[in-house]
């Protein structure tokens, strides 16, 4: 079977959810994640959509958390990347690091 590759956002949802952890990962907080680590805005309608289609692949599962006062009782639906998605994740940081390697003139770096 063919290595799954990630689109952008795809990429930048997978990697937060990864540095939040399965017990902090969710929609809001990927979305934070994502603005302060890339400075651009987010809509969180966007984070959960592209949560739904990694879900569908089999990338990220989700669970329902613990029940939240501050929710009003509602739990938080929590996010894990599924090893399946470590790979996708691999494999598309490793292809940008490749495509990029050697390229820091033209990108204005010192790559």
């Amino acid at each position: 079977m063919p290595r799954e590759s990630l689109a952008e956002f795809e990429l930048l949802v997978v990697l937060a959810a990864l540095r939040l952890g399965p017990d902090d990962a969710y929609t809001v907080s990927i979305a934070d994640v994502i603005e302060e680590k890339t400075g651009r805005p987010v809509r969180r309608a966007n984070v959960h959509t592209t949560l739904q289609r990694l879900e569908e692949k089999g990338l990220v599962s989700t669970r329902l958390g613990a029940s939240r006062p501050e929710r009003g009782g509602k739990p938080r639906r929590l996010v894990e990347v599924q090893p399946e998605g470590v790979e996708a994740a691999r494999a598309t940081t490793g292809a940008i690091q490749a495509l990029s390697a050697g390229l820091g003139d033209a990108l204005g770096g010192s790559a």
